[in-house]
């Protein structure tokens, strides 16, 4: 039943991440402010765009799975890197091919793959985690809720459609078919490099096994001919180019210190209790992994190849790989926690590292927030809140270029504001309701904040600094028909409010509630209470 209820909660979870008329292209992160433009024939769509953002790299990948011809000026023009995205094709030509073509359904193809592949791998954990014991159901839950899985999900990217590829490889490898699996492998290279790296499951067992060395060889050359092959073609086609990934190495843990240096400065700022322990949570489970593979060798063992192949990556992974928050580290790395998850010994003795090793599971939430769609809630009799001939309720409008986009977590929703802001509230109805209008303030800092009514000057509400949240309770509000607009002020500027947020905001308003207690008199607009 642990099985089936956490597919009943991933589904739900997924679910969450559909925008009517939009599909689930939230999920591929494209950016209101791309540093490219984007095709034209993604421009005729709807989609959703991240205001403010210029996107992420699904967004790259999903517009050539769109039309994949290489050589389309306006495609070259739509990418940061053509050869370098271009390398990376695999999944880009699956949405494009079960899409039949279509670029509009090559797009909603491209955005849900990673879902699909993450209800397949949860199959083929089966394998490794059968549904036989708690332990087994948390090293299976491990892998399908470690934040690098997770944030492939999220964001449309290719580490999970590559695990899975991983997965079957080596499930082939088990059961005998070598060849089949070294297939795969090398495959499973045309949708990131790095896949190549689990090929060394594939090397002998024993290092005098002259004969599996020899296999070896064959094998190896098949799982490096396709990418070895698409690459010599994306040469003759396209030329080098520039490389968005030339900051990806460097010495060995050098930039692995100095993601921990980074995080510990986080620690002085006011986001240690977020994205300060996330960042510790993350590089604790990592590290632990890579302990496993350092101080137990066991080169017989295929999975211990497998996981010790990733764990030389981190030694020199680059800057661009673990900077900023999320980073990539834990997506690039997703192979050497399955390996973790499947070769750490089981019993009572090793149940510490069994968590140690999946402390990152814990970040996973954050980064499975759903879209944050409404800003406000609103209760109250339904003749008062809604007029049944319209169907047009009352409502909150916060002006966007005032406000950031809505955003929540599982209980809470919020915006934040560029600097002083307006919120307008609306009344549909042809007479005056009266309501309570209950929310949370919070800022980064110590900044007090006013909020004033727009009809009189009246000031609503005004307290202590709200750098600690603050409930605000403004009791028999009058909402004359029509609008009615509030202001927000508060005594500094906005600033960024962590190392790893990029914006200049000032303050947020937090879990706003109308709460209509009945029809009203036109005599002033609100009254603090």
């Amino acid at each position: 039943m642990a099985y089936v209820g956490t597919l009943g909660l991933f589904i739900w979870i997924c679910a969450q991440f559909y925008l009517p008329g939009k599909g689930f292209t939230y999920l591929i992160m494209f950016g209101e402010k791309p540093a490219a433009p984007y095709v034209p024939a993604l421009k005729a769509m709807n989609y959703y765009e991240e205001p403010g953002s210029k996107g992420y790299d699904a967004q790259y990948y999903a517009q050539i799975a769109m039309r994949p011809w290489l050589t389309n000026r306006a495609l070259n023009e739509a990418m940061d890197s053509m050869p370098y995205r271009a390398r990376r094709i695999l999944f880009s030509w699956t949405a494009y091919g079960l899409g039949g073509g279509d670029p509009a359904r090559a797009l909603h193809i491209y955005a849900v793959q990673n879902i699909v592949c993450w209800f397949l791998l949860a199959g083929v954990l089966l394998r490794w985690f059968p549904a036989t014991s708690w332990e087994n159901f948390l090293r299976w839950g491990g892998v399908l809720f470690s934040f690098g899985l997770c944030f492939s999900v999220r964001g449309s990217l290719v580490d999970g459609p590559s695990l899975l590829m991983i997965a079957v490889g080596m499930m082939l490898y088990e059961r005998g078919r070598t060849w089949w699996a070294a297939g795969v492998l090398g495959v499973a290279g045309l949708g990131k490099e790095t896949n190549l790296l689990a090929a060394a499951a594939l090397l002998p067992g024993r290092w005098r096994d002259g004969r599996g060395w020899a296999r070896s060889v064959g094998q190896s050359l098949l799982v490096l001919a396709p990418l070895a092959l698409w690459v010599v073609t994306l040469w003759l086609w396209l030329g080098s180019g520039s490389d968005p990934g030339v900051r990806n190495f460097d010495w060995p843990f050098a930039a692995y210190l100095r993601k921990w240096v980074e995080t510990a400065a986080v620690f002085k700022t006011d986001d240690a209790g977020s994205i300060g322990v996330w960042s510790v949570l993350m590089l604790v489970a990592v590290t632990v992994q890579w302990l496993l593979f350092a101080l137990r060798p066991r080169w017989s063992d295929a999975w211990w190849r497998l996981g010790a192949s990733y764990a030389a990556l981190l030694v020199v992974l680059g800057d661009a790989v673990w900077e900023g928050y999320p980073g990539a580290a834990l997506r690039v790395l997703l192979p050497m926690t399955l390996a973790f998850n499947v070769l750490l010994p089981r019993g009572r003795r090793w149940r510490a590292w069994l968590v140690l090793g999946n402390l990152a599971v814990l970040c996973s939430g954050d980064i499975l927030k759903p879209p944050g769609q409404d800003s406000f809630q609103l209760q109250g009799a339904r003749a008062l809140r809604i007029v049944e001939a319209t169907g047009r309720t009352v409502e909150v409008i916060f002006p966007e270029e005032q406000w950031f986009q809505a955003e929540r977590s599982r209980f809470d929703y919020w915006r934040w504001s560029r600097g002083d802001a307006d919120v307008l509230f609306r009344n549909p109805q042809a007479f005056p309701v009266k309501a309570d209008i209950v929310f949370d303030v919070k800022s980064a800092d110590d900044r007090k904040l006013t909020v004033l009514s727009k009809v009189d000057g009246a000031v609503l509400w005004s307290g202590a600094p709200i750098k600690v949240l603050r409930e605000v309770r403004i009791r028999g509000v009058v909402l004359p028909p029509g609008d009615i607009l509030w202001r927000f002020e508060s005594d500094l500027p906005p600033d960024q409010p962590s190392i790893v947020d990029p914006r200049k905001v000032s303050f947020s308003v937090r879990n706003l509630e109308i709460r209509i207690t009945g029809r009203g008199v036109m005599e002033k607009a609100g009254a603090a209470k």
